[in-house]
């Protein structure tokens, strides 16, 4: 990234797919896990069981808010300390981080075993849902510790100039859990046990070819002694990553709302709670795939972004922005009309139920993903800042829409409309957000200098 180099979109292109692919193959595989379980438990088990998936997803969210924040904060004072040629500081956070990650994986793990049952009740399970909800989170527990551990040191092995090492990490794990599943489901006849036991090896599959990177670090030599819980590196790992924290932690308190919000007025409908709150589980998950792919085009934007906009280049910094929306809404807009086209044959893949199963599935499946093709600006803005050094923007415009926006919403038109109100709270909230993000980037812009001052 010469600063020195002329604009153009096509070299600022190239540069830009040479840093998303990897990041799009990495998120889309990590996506998958979470997809291919629901897939062959729909087709092995049936739609209660993927409901039950659904119930324990706060679990995972939960993990993935706290992995996150303890990997980008161990990433950001890695390279802070780096930078200041400060690599005894550096391999300290490293070791403290890696006592961090195992502690908190085992003792959330533990939590979960004791308060099991209350919390799946608290997530919104049916009495007919509860007992595979039990049975799947369970065994997945077990896998916790584990999965937290890669959440988070791989954003430590990307900050270690190793993306392809921390890419390779996340497909392996994928890799056997795609094998494993209709294995255990289908020739060992082990069910819904057989999918969770898939995921938990899977996991730590991922998380040894991640300790195996602790020797081969390019940066620094990790010693023995450095493995100390230093409680002013803690403070500082969590203070760098408390805006991705409260992000996740917002989608999850949305996650379980809507389950609970479904497990009541799905009730009172024709379609039942139960097939509510499954078709629901699985159209979020649907929707992951969406999320990865923007978001590996935002994460390759990142560094480029943030490395023009620290030098002044403040035209390729536009330009950037550019692309990422121009990539981003092609895609969006090519999943759109595949969502809106073929529902019944999207919501077919994750099993067969009765013709309210699949009325259900489709109008959720259509509005939840109505206005995805405009999502994208948001989900691009929010990490957009950050790049630039202002992340409460972007922690602003995801909480609008998660806590401010669609939390309320969730609320209020399931009195008007009953399960549907949930279906349409979705792309409300997208069309907010757009709104908001739209003119917070508008101004930003506006303010920003129209010329490089180089």
């Amino acid at each position: 990234m010469d600063n020195k180099n002329p604009l153009g979109y096509k070299s600022v292109g190239k540069l830009l797919k040479s840093m998303a692919i990897p990041a799009i193959i990495a998120n889309v595989t990590n996506a998958l896990y979470t997809i291919v379980d629901q897939i062959f438990i729909g087709q092995g088990v049936g739609y209660l069981a993927n409901a039950a998936t659904n119930i324990s997803f706060p679990i995972t969210t939960i993990c993935l808010s706290i992995g996150v924040m303890v990997g980008i904060g161990t990433a950001a004072n890695f390279n802070l300390y780096l930078g200041k040629e400060d690599r005894n500081s550096a391999e300290k956070v490293v070791g403290t981080s890696a006592l961090l990650i195992i502690i908190l994986g085992i003792l959330i793990a533990f939590l979960v075993r004791i308060f099991l049952e209350p919390l799946m009740i608290i997530f919104g399970a049916t009495p007919e849902i509860l007992p595979y909800a039990m049975e799947f989170t369970k065994i997945t527990t077990l896998g916790i510790p584990f999965y937290l551990f890669a959440l988070g040191t791989n954003p430590l092995v990307r900050a270690d100039r190793s993306p392809k090492y921390s890419m390779f990490a996340v497909m392996a794990g994928a890799i056997i859990n795609l094998i494993l599943n209709p294995i255990f489901i289908f020739v060992f006849k082990w069910g819904l046990a057989g999918s969770a036991w898939a995921t938990v090896i899977s996991q730590i599959i991922s998380a040894i070819i991640l300790v195996l990177y602790y020797k081969n670090f390019k940066s620094i030599k990790i010693k023995k002694e450095n493995f100390k819980i230093k409680f002013s590196i803690v403070k500082s790992i969590l203070s760098l990553g408390s805006a991705s924290f409260i992000f996740q932690i917002s989608t999850t308190i949305v996650q379980i709302t809507t389950n609970n919000v479904l497990k009541i007025y799905g009730s009172e409908s024709i379609y039942g709670s139960d097939t509510t709150i499954a078709i629901a589980g699985i159209v979020t998950k649907i929707n992951t795939i969406f999320i990865a792919i923007v978001l590996g085009i935002v994460q390759g934007s990142q560094p480029i972004v943030s490395f023009n906009y620290g030098a002044k280049n403040y035209l390729r910094v536009r330009s950037v922005f550019k692309l990422v929306i121009k990539y981003s809404f092609a895609i969006s807009l090519f999943l759109f009309l595949i969502f809106q086209i073929f529902p019944k044959e999207i919501i077919s893949i994750f099993g067969q139920g009765s013709e309210l199963y699949f009325e259900y599935g489709i109008l959720y499946l259509r509005y939840y993903t109505f206005f995805i093709f405009i999502n994208c600006i948001q989900i691009a803005s929010t990490t957009f800042f950050p790049s630039i050094g202002k992340s409460k923007k972007g922690a602003a415009i995801s909480l609008s829409k998660q806590l401010l926006v669609l939390f309320p919403l969730l609320i209020i038109l399931p009195k008007f409309f009953g399960v549907k109100g949930v279906a349409y709270a979705v792309p409300i909230s997208d069309l907010i957000a757009f709104a908001i993000a739209t003119t917070v980037i508008y101004f930003e812009f506006k303010n920003m200098p129209k010329v490089d001052k180089i």
